[in-house]
């Protein structure tokens, strides 16, 4: 009898993903895999439950080595510059690894991958640290869920019909495009709504760095208060009262 360890669970997910990358249709048989590896079906079963299981391990472990990836870049003290090359990067990291990117990001029937939620994490991360210097016009939340789309959505379109995405400026117009709708001028002047942009700019940078200046109750509710004026649209100011007695 096979027992289970960490190393079979590894070898069992090495091999899915072989054999999903020699995959013409993107799929594979659990048998194949449990041959490749030696053990009985019953053991992948124990492990994963089904072949959907294996699949959403598969989509994870891509995941953590994505996030290894992410983390090993060095943070320069731009983060726009950052969030550039966080977009160039994911792009590149698709086609470098097509099959394992339509299995983390395409729609997939009963999946529970972990994958896009968390690359979402990663994402809003360093959209906080735009907001934190002011070069954010939006929560990062709100621009988290602007750009994982396009940035995913393109990789995706150029992985199925590469003849029909052929543009090698595409992804750079697209970035460009996107980024435009959620970043400004860091600290900028002109902000549309100045006690907005400044309660957004000192949430992020309390959410970056923290203070000890504060107690955590105190923390949570100085917090609350500027979610709150991020929010607040301020009323236009009254136009020129007209000259008495014209």
């Amino acid at each position: 009898m096979t027992t289970i360890t960490p190393d079979v669970r590894a070898a069992l997910i090495a091999a899915a993903e072989q054999q999903l990358v020699a995959s013409p249709d993107g799929d594979i048989a659990t048998r194949a895999v449990c041959e490749a590896v030696g053990v009985t079906q019953p053991v992948l079963y124990r492990l994963f439950g089904d072949k959907n299981g294996l699949l959403d391990a598969l989509a994870d472990d891509g995941l953590r080595r994505y996030a290894e990836h992410k983390a090993a870049q060095p943070k320069t003290g731009d983060p726009v510059a950052d969030l550039v090359a966080g977009w160039d990067d994911h792009i590149d990291f698709g086609r470098r690894n097509p099959a394992l990117y339509q299995l983390m990001f395409a729609p997939r029937p009963r999946s529970h991958a972990r994958a896009r939620r968390q690359i979402m994490d990663l994402l809003e991360a360093s959209l906080l640290r735009c907001a934190a210097v002011g070069a954010l016009r939006v929560s990062p939340n709100a621009a988290a869920q602007l750009i994982l789309p396009a940035n995913v959505g393109l990789v995706l379109s150029c992985i199925a019909q590469p003849e029909l995405f052929d543009d090698p400026q595409l992804s750079d117009r697209t970035r460009d495009a996107v980024f435009a709708a959620v970043l400004t001028a860091p600290a900028a002047e002109t902000a549309e709504n100045p006690l907005a942009a400044a309660a957004l700019r000192l949430r992020s940078q309390l959410a970056v760095s923290g203070t000890d200046a504060l107690e955590p109750a105190e923390a949570a509710l100085l917090d609350r208060w500027l979610e709150r004026l991020t929010q607040v649209r301020l009323a236009a100011p009254p136009a020129a009262a007209a000259t008495a007695d014209g």
